[in-house]
C-alpha cells in the first residue's frame, strides 16, 4: 500500500495581499507592511494553521502606478531572519534575483537564514524582468529571457558549491589542540562560469539542511527546464485544470529527463483565495475588493505585462491580438 498523500500549503504573501486594492479595505492598515508586528501576525497564524512555509515575494524597484497601489517593498531576507525568532515549524521562503545579486552574498545570506531558522529557509530564485529593477542597478534594459537563465543557472552552480564547500562535521572545536575546524573538510570552490567567479569557501558553515530549499516559478521553456533541474518546488499559475496537469506531468518528466526523482518536486498551483463563512459572503467581499480597483491602472498594469497598450481597450470586449508575449 502506498502512503498517504498530504496536502501542501504555502502562505505567500507581498504586501498586503495578492488582491491590487487590498490596501483600500476598510479594515486594511495600508501602512501595515512595514511593520515588524504585521509579518509576525501573519507568520504566527499561518504556522498555527499548519502551513508547510511562508513565501515573501519582492521587486526590486518602486513599479509604474506606485502612487495607485501598494508598491514599496522590505527585503525579504530581513523580514524572515526577524520571523525566525517567533516561529519554530513554518518554512521561511525569501525572493532574490541572479540577475542583480552575486553567488557568494546569495549563498551567504541563506546559509545564515537556514543556520538561524535551524534549517527552515528557502530561496525563490528569480531572474528579474523589468526595466525599472534593471536601471536601479545600472543597465539600460534587462537581458534577453534566456541570457536571463543562462545566468541564473550560473549562480545556482555556483551557490550550490559553495554550500558545498563545508563538509557536514567539519567543525570539531578542539580548545586543547587551538583548533576550530578541520582544514582538510573546508575546500576552495574555484568556480569560474560565463557569468560569475567565486574563490570560496563560504565563511558561514554548512547550515542544517545542507542547502537551502529551492523554488522556482516560470513557464517558458527556459523556466520549466530551469525548474527541472534545480527546484524542490515549483510554483505555477494554470487557467484550467487541463493545463495544470499538463504543466505538472511535463515538470516531473523533464525532472526524470535530467536524472532527478520526480517524487522530490513538489508543484504548487497558485490561487487567490476569498474567505468568509459562506459562499455569498465571498462574493461579496470579493464585489467590495474589486469595487476599489482603479480601473486605468490595473489596465496599465496588464498592458505592460502583455507589451500592449490597453488604454482603449473596450472592458466588456475580449482583448485585442496580442502582437507580443513575455515569457516568464
Amino acid at each position: 500500500m502506498s502512503p498517504p498523500r498530504r496536502m501542501h500549503l504555502n502562505a505567500v504573501i507581498f504586501g498586503l495581499g495578492s488582491h491590487e486594492a487590498g490596501w483600500r479595505m476598510p479594515e486594511s492598515d495600508p501602512l501595515a507592511s512595514t511593520s515588524l508586528a504585521y509579518w509576525v501576525d501573519i507568520a504566527r497564524r499561518a504556522e498555527a494553521a499548519d502551513f508547510d512555509a511562508l513565501f515573501l515575494g519582492d521587486v526590486l524597484a518602486l513599479q509604474s502606478g506606485a502612487d495607485r497601489h501598494l508598491s514599496d517593498a522590505m527585503d525579504p531576507l530581513m523580514i524572515l531572519s526577524a520571523l525566525a525568532a517567533v516561529t519554530s515549524r513554518i518554512g521561511l521562503i525569501g525572493t532574490a534575483s541572479t540577475s542583480f545579486d552575486h553567488p557568494f552574498h546569495l549563498a551567504r545570506r541563506f546559509a545564515s537564514l537556514d543556520h538561524i531558522s535551524k534549517g527552515r529557509a528557502g530561496w525563490n530564485i528569480v531572474t528579474s524582468s523589468n526595466v525599472l529593477e534593471a536601471r536601479n542597478f545600472g543597465l539600460d534594459a534587462m537581458p534577453e529571457h534566456d541570457e536571463r537563465y543562462a545566468r541564473a543557472t550560473d549562480v545556482v552552480d555556483a551557490a550550490i558549491a559553495l554550500w558545498e564547500s563545508w563538509a557536514s562535521d567539519a567543525r570539531a572545536p578542539d580548545k586543547a589542540a587551538g583548533r576550530y575546524f578541520d582544514p582538510d573538510k573546508v575546500r576552495s570552490v574555484h568556480h569560474a562560469g560565463p557569468f560569475v567567479r567565486t574563490a570560496g569557501p563560504l565563511n558561514v558553515p554548512r547550515s542544517p539542511q545542507g542547502r537551502p530549499l529551492l523554488a522556482q516559478a516560470g513557464s517558458s521553456e527556459a523556466g520549466r527546464a530551469f525548474a527541472a533541474r534545480y527546484a524542490d518546488i515549483v510554483f505555477t499559475v494554470q487557467a484550467t485544470l487541463t493545463e495544470a496537469q499538463d504543466f505538472y506531468r511535463d515538470i516531473k518528466s523533464r525532472a526524470a529527463a535530467v536524472g532527478r526523482d520526480p517524487d522530490t518536486i513538489l508543484v504548487f498551483p497558485g490561487i487567490v483565495p476569498i474567505v468568509a463563512h459562506t459562499r455569498q459572503a465571498a462574493e461579496e467581499r470579493l464585489a467590495a475588493l474589486n469595487g476599489f480597483t482603479v480601473t486605468d491602472h490595473v489596465l496599465a498594469k496588464l498592458g505592460e505585462f502583455l507589451g500592449e497598450d490597453l488604454a482603449d481597450a473596450e472592458l466588456d470586449a475580449p482583448l485585442p491580438p496580442l502582437s507580443s508575449a513575455r515569457p516568464n
